[in-house]
């Protein structure tokens, strides 16, 4: 097959916006930040779980607290009422045992006043635990909301990179003679389509011709379609070409 070796040599320009294609539809498809993404909703759903058990724990505290503090106030009443009786009391039999029930009731508050300080301090703890938990949670929302938005913005450029190289490819195209297009494109289908000879080196698979590979290209009419011997695309050549 010929071709004009100005129509060949802008099946280079189609070469290099295939790969323009190639790579903005890649990065279109998978932007850079795509993995960190999934992995931080991986990150923040164990977070999620971790914050629920946490939550748990501080809820149980609260309960408890709050379980103390109203034995404490049936103790301090009980406490009061024995206080006023024993006050009104003449009768000293009753009297002894008011005594008793509120030393009783002084010990159970003590005790009390004690597993609620204990009580305290878990559930200063658990809220602190609580807190740092939601503190890393919103870190990684934050992250994620950025990368998020960081992952749309090189979405739209990758697609705009994408529709301004497929525009400019059927331009370049549409100059190109239909045989050798379709020769191109056939090529393209599975690999490089066209690749430059420069310095004895295939623009295509960046392998070296060897000297009878060499002395074919320098045989060929500078009007022949001449492919490489290793992928097969088609050789474009001029005076840098090694020739």
């Amino acid at each position: 097959m010929n071709a004009a070796p100005a129509d060949q040599k802008r099946l280079l320009d189609l070469a290099s916006l295939d790969e323009d294609i190639r790579r903005a539809d890649a990065a279109r498809r998978n932007p850079a930040q795509a993995a960190r993404v999934k992995e931080l909703l991986a990150e923040r759903a164990t977070q999620s779980t971790e914050l629920t058990r946490l939550l748990g724990l501080r809820d149980d505290a609260k309960a408890e607290l709050a379980r103390i503090e109203s034995d404490v106030a049936i103790v301090d009443a009980r406490s009061a009422r024995d206080a006023a009786l024993l006050a009104a009391s003449t009768n000293p039999k009753q009297a002894q045992g008011l005594e008793h029930e509120i030393a009783s009731l002084a010990k159970r508050k003590s005790d009390l006043e004690d597993a609620e300080l204990e009580v305290m301090e878990r559930l200063e703890g658990a809220e602190s635990a609580v807190a740092a938990q939601e503190a890393l949670i919103a870190a990684t929302n934050d992250e994620g909301a950025r990368l998020s938005a960081e992952g749309k913005a090189s979405v739209e450029t990758a697609t705009a990179a994408f529709d301004a190289a497929t525009r400019d490819r059927a331009a370049v195209a549409e100059s190109v003679p239909a045989p050798l297009l379709a020769v191109y494109e056939r090529l393209a289908a599975r690999g490089v389509g066209a690749g430059y000879l420069q310095h004895r080196t295939c623009g295509g698979c960046r392998m070296v011709l060897s000297g009878t590979d060499l002395n074919v290209v320098r045989a060929a009419a500078e009007d022949a379609v001449i492919h490489c011997p290793e992928c097969g695309c088609i050789l474009v050549r001029d005076y840098d070409s090694g020739l």
